[in-house]
């Protein structure tokens, strides 16, 4: 069985990486130094991450795969890199037995990528953060005074081009005439009044 070939301390394994971009495509990658099939995706020559580098934990803190391994490949091309292509590609970690196709794949780890670079000997670098991060990204809008828009982009409609605008409210509407667009919440109330008590004088604890 698999659990007892992952016992043996004399077998041959390998991690198998499969990643997964957000445009859908889908990469394979291993760090034995020929290239494998395994369930019907090839994975090539070029993954280096030692197994003790991948942390799990029970809690809701991100589980991390340090830097001490690098991933590169011919695949990966620096253009791609620099628009943005590989950013929160999914990362699925298998091990798996080179001398043996039947073994198929054991899941190890999964997660996507946080920081992404290229190095200046040609390598591909990333952080790797497990799914639990998605717990800690914002969802929806934070309601706030100010407008949350970019100056100039689609939810503004403005131009922006050669301005500054400091998002207030009285900005957008004496300056850009663009109340229709801000995006902000000028008459929410502020701490002052949320933590204020009740009047001192004229207060008649609500007697008709």
């Amino acid at each position: 069985t698999q659990r007892a070939r992952l016992a043996d301390e004399t077998l041959s394994l390998c991690f198998c990486w499969r990643l997964t971009r957000e445009d859908g495509q889908v990469f394979g990658l291993t760090s034995h130094d020929r290239a494998l099939e395994r369930e019907g995706i090839r994975f090539d020559p070029g993954a280096v991450m030692m197994a003790e580098t991948f942390t799990q934990s029970e809690t809701l803190q991100p589980d991390r795969a340090f830097a001490q391994g690098v991933l590169s490949s011919d695949f990966i091309d620096p253009d791609d890199l620099r628009a943005g292509l590989w950013d929160g590609c999914r990362v699925d970690v298998y091990r798996s037995d080179w001398q043996v196709a039947s073994f198929g794949l054991v899941h190890v780890w999964s997660g996507f990528f946080g920081a992404v670079s290229m190095a200046e000997d040609g390598a591909f670098r990333a952080e790797l953060l497990s799914l639990k991060a998605d717990l800690r990204r914002p969802i929806g809008r934070v309601f706030q005074r100010r407008c949350d828009a970019v100056l100039g982009d689609a939810r503004c409609g403005v131009s922006a081009e050669g301005r500054f605008c400091d998002q207030r409210f009285d900005t957008c509407r004496d300056v850009f005439a663009n109340t229709d667009n801000f995006r902000g919440f000028p008459h929410l109330p502020g701490n002052d009044f949320v933590l204020s008590g009740p009047a001192a004088s004229d207060n008649d604890g609500g007697k008709l």
